[in-house]
């Protein structure tokens, strides 16, 4: 077994980058790109670029724009396998990026979250070494019903599971506590910093993943600009620093660092290796608009 298998989300990100405050009822300058992203297939297309690993991904699309997510995902590198869905929409998300780089997310789910456990076969498992599951998955209950069987047949494969907690404002929503429960068999643990302090009440990120990491046995907490934590069995084992960059865009940065850590973990490299890796694609995604390598996308850099 060798490859990476991602279960997640797949979406139409429209990015709006503004440089001057949003003015109500009236027009605020802005440039608009339609790009493909979602947390879950991000991840599969750095996993993809960062390793030579087969890298495949489950998800559920609208019929409308199947082909072109299809298309993009080949080109990046990843095998998908998209679950049409007639009755609504791919999910799209309109990602708001201000001047800082920073960006504030309006989600439509569309049909990202009706993937069902009968989308799901045990045989996806076959020639893999690693389950990723994208966490915005564990916010509705068809998807987390799909995702817990998933868990299940990761578990009698023997094969490791690995989670990103996905979206702070999400998971609270939830609650912390069934998210906890439905997360309880997962090896890994790739949560920001705001997401980790949600799951553990702790204010101070290296405390919260120390937390963290006595259920999960490896915890990478990221940190933006500032890198990213690891911790493992209780105990912080590593502080990485992230490479300084002008950032464009935020979005996606996680999804990099965890493609990336996957694909270096599978290729053999320890956690902070792999956080080192992690960091390095975090930091390159921020200089490119929309969550995806710049390779995957078949456009330019875009400049600051």
């Amino acid at each position: 077994m060798s490859g990476l298998l991602v279960v997640g989300d797949v979406v139409t990100d429209i990015v709006a980058r503004y440089r001057t405050p949003l003015t109500p009822a009236t027009d605020t300058p802005a440039e608009i790109r339609r790009l493909p992203g979602g947390a879950g297939a991000n991840v599969a297309c750095w996993a993809a670029r960062s390793g030579g690993r087969p890298v495949r991904l489950l998800g559920r699309v609208g019929t409308d724009e199947a082909d072109w997510h299809d298309d993009a995902l080949r080109r990046a590198g990843v095998r998908p396998t998209l679950v049409p869905d007639a009755e609504v929409g791919t999910a799209t998300v309109i990602s708001l990026v201000d001047a800082s780089a920073e960006r504030t997310f309006l989600t439509d789910s569309g049909a990202a979250l009706r993937l069902t456990p009968d989308d799901w076969a045990d045989t996806f498992l076959a020639g893999t070494a690693h389950l990723h599951l994208s966490g915005y998955l564990f916010f509705a209950d068809a998807s987390r019903a799909a995702a817990l069987r998933a868990v299940r047949g990761a578990q009698e494969a023997g094969v490791p599971v690995s989670v990103d907690p996905a979206s702070v404002g999400f998971l609270v929503r939830l609650g912390v506590d069934r998210f906890l429960a439905a997360a309880r068999h997962v090896a890994m643990l790739f949560p920001n910093a705001d997401e980790a302090r949600a799951l553990t009440g702790r204010a101070d990120p290296a405390e919260a993943a120390e937390t963290l990491s006595r259920t999960f046995p490896l915890v990478a907490v990221t940190l933006g600009a500032e890198g990213a934590l690891v911790a493992e069995a209780g105990a912080l084992t590593g502080r990485v620093p992230a490479p300084d960059v002008r950032p464009v865009d935020s979005t996606g940065a996680g999804d990099a660092f965890t493609g990336a850590f996957l694909a270096a973990r599978l290729a053999g490299a320890d956690a902070l290796e792999a956080a080192e890796a992690g960091c390095r694609a975090g930091a390159e995604a921020v200089t490119v608009v929309g969550g995806r390598p710049p390779s995957a996308r078949g456009g330019a850099r875009e400049r600051g």
